[in-house]
């Protein structure tokens, strides 16, 4: 395997850090630095999960939310909802793996929430989104040293706050977390292989309680995002909030060396286009570039600003920051054929957009979080529904073959 290079760094201050290419890599192609930010995507496939979709036969939910209408539904629920697509892994067999959020939006609501990763088969022609299967997230060997929810080691968004998702190539899961922010292992059937793994320095208010010490990182405020490399040694956790003492709007990316079993001194920064942004997915496109979703906190006709960018860890603006190329506008999708409705312009309107992942080297899938039933942005007063939508780029990305495979 390939082993990236110590960093070689000038004038290293704790908000920037120069970064040098990656042994074996090469710039970025010409045709990007050439010609700038992408132009418009068009919509080439639309499928959506109905909001009100559960997990059959499984335990009561949504106790914790109150008996008032939400969005037209009442809660509590007689099973789990399937909700909250917040990170994608895809499978060989043309399903995928997604990640349900920790549940109903906080710890203090989200008990009765099991941890699960769906999973799901888009159907274009037919517009669906099919659920297949799914396993629960447990914790049957203890490997977590304070009290968890349920006591069969069951786990539930009180005990974590899950956000992205990688997959293995021997079928196990890395996922993070935000209450921590952790990094969580688990194996093919959802058993945790490992006690979480804490980001040094780093603490949420969640796990500063618990540890007595003060938070620097706000709440949900971890690894929104995590990419794998494409030799799949090391893992790019990305959290979503600023760490106390950094500039504001200034993002963490870590290095995380998965045969160590440790952070390595290897740190980035991502530069949101305003403090009040935040990510919603971080993933691998080869060796140096990565794709970060960027966006507001707004949904519906409010929604201001939904993007993708290309990012590279080898280039830099004068103040140290990775350089950023628009990808796609998901608010200004063109739709010529109508497949997302009847406008020629396709809006991904929804408050949180937390997955993309790259089909071949002009597609991308894309899907929204649905904080089901709390998000109405594609219909006021109605839960959004979960939309699995792919976008095809005006041009190649030159992806590495590892991330096509």
């Amino acid at each position: 395997m390939t082993r990236l290079p110590r960093l070689a760094v000038t004038g290293l201050t704790a908000l920037t850090l120069a970064v040098a290419l990656p042994a074996g890599g090469s710039a970025a192609p010409a045709e990007t630095e050439r010609t700038g930010d992408f132009g418009p995507a068009v919509l080439t496939g639309f499928a959506k999960l109905p909001a009100l979709t559960f997990v059959p036969a499984s335990d009561p939910s949504g106790s914790l939310l109150g008996t008032a209408p939400v969005n037209g539904v009442t809660p509590p629920f007689a099973d789990q909802p399937v909700q909250g697509f917040s990170g994608i892994a895809r499978n060989s067999d043309g399903s995928y793996d997604v990640l349900s959020d920790n549940g109903y939006g906080n710890i203090n609501n989200s008990g009765d929430f099991v941890l699960r990763i769906q999973r799901v088969i888009p159907d274009f022609g037919t517009k669906q989104v099919d659920v297949v299967g799914g396993i629960n997230l447990t914790d049957p060997s203890g490997f977590v040293s304070w009290p968890l929810t349920r006591a069969d080691r069951v786990l539930t968004g009180a005990d974590f706050d899950v956000e992205s998702i990688v997959k293995a190539a021997d079928g196990s899961y890395w996922i993070g977390d935000e209450f921590g922010p952790y990094l969580l292992h688990f194996d093919r059937a959802g058993r945790m292989l490992a006690a979480p793994v804490p980001l040094p320095g780093v603490n949420a208010p969640e796990s500063a309680a618990r540890l007595g010490v003060t938070a620097n990182l706000g709440s949900s405020k971890g690894f929104e995002g995590m990419a794998a490399s494409v030799d799949g040694r090391y893992l790019y956790p990305l959290l979503e909030g600023t760490v106390s003492g950094d500039t504001a709007g200034t993002l963490r990316i870590n290095q995380f060396d998965r045969a160590a079993g440790a952070y390595t001194a290897r740190r980035w920064t991502y530069r949101l286009e305003s403090p009040s942004n935040a990510i919603g997915d971080f993933i691998a496109v080869d060796k140096q570039r990565f794709l970060v979703i960027e966006r507001d906190n707004n949904q519906g006709d409010a929604a201001a600003f939904k993007k993708i960018y290309l990012i590279d860890l080898a280039d830099r603006d004068r103040d140290g920051l990775v350089d950023k190329t628009l990808v796609a506008d998901l608010l200004n999708i063109a739709d010529p054929k109508h497949l997302g409705g009847t406008a020629d312009t396709f809006r991904f309107p929804f408050q949180t957009i937390e997955d993309v992942l790259i089909l071949d080297n002009r597609t991308l899938a894309v899907l929204n979080d649905n904080n089901f039933p709390f998000s109405s942005g594609r219909t006021p007063g109605r839960p959004d529904d979960n939309e699995f939508i792919t976008i095809r780029l005006d041009r190649s990305l030159h992806a590495d073959h590892r991330v096509l495979d």
